[in-house]
């Protein structure tokens, strides 16, 4: 399944949550999209999985394959599948460079990543995809510090600053300070339903 470029908004309200990842925009409507959106929602146990399971794609922006990849990774470690996928989407560049309030969204993040904006200890990265590790700095350019899309995005952060993270906003500059925890994910998800979508799946 190819990445998502569709309405983004259509997709909270089919979801029913807040994407921070996907858009800055909150549904004013609070019932999925069409003409039986506001009827009663009927909920099998595979529906609930499904739905979980598509939270975090949408919002890290990522394909069917490149999540379920994760999640074979996930399943390696002696931790908890669902609070390793966790970390290892919250690791990814492109939300590291979200999370720093560098880009107002994650799709807006990659591209200032593909475009060859980013530094990763000083080395241009443009790999969205790139797992940043603890210790490692992640620092804009110095011919790109005046982007406008940069510049807006720290003037109006939308997300709290996670606790593994620090950020100077002189230089442009952050640095992993620690793994990702649970309580930094800014998506309402119940990891384990996605851990029981993918295992009898594998």
């Amino acid at each position: 399944m190819a990445r998502y470029r569709g309405p983004r908004l259509r997709i909270t309200r089919r979801l029913g949550s807040d994407l921070p990842g996907l858009t800055r925009k909150v549904a004013d409507r609070p019932y999925p999209p069409g003409q039986h959106g506001q009827g009663r929602q009927k909920f099998s146990e595979f529906k609930k999985q499904l739905y979980e399971k598509q939270k975090l794609r949408y919002n890290y922006g990522i394909s069917e394959k490149q999540l379920r990849n994760l999640f074979k990774e996930a399943i390696r470690s002696k931790d908890p599948a669902g609070k390793v996928l966790l970390r290892l989407l919250e690791s990814r560049l492109d939300n590291v460079v979200f999370r720093l309030g560098l880009a107002p969204t994650i799709p807006a993040a990659r591209q200032i990543v593909t475009h060859g904006h980013i530094m990763v200890d000083g080395r241009k990265t443009d790999r969205p995809s790139y797992r940043v590790k603890p210790g490692q700095e992640i620092s804009v350019r110095p011919k790109s510090r005046n982007l406008v899309s940069v510049q807006e995005s720290i003037a109006s952060p939308q997300l709290r600053m996670p606790t593994y993270l620090t950020f100077d906003s002189k230089t442009l500059t952050g640095t992993m300070t620690a793994v990702p925890d649970r309580e930094d994910v800014p998506v309402q998800v119940e990891e384990q339903l996605v851990v029981e979508y993918y295992s009898p799946r594998l």
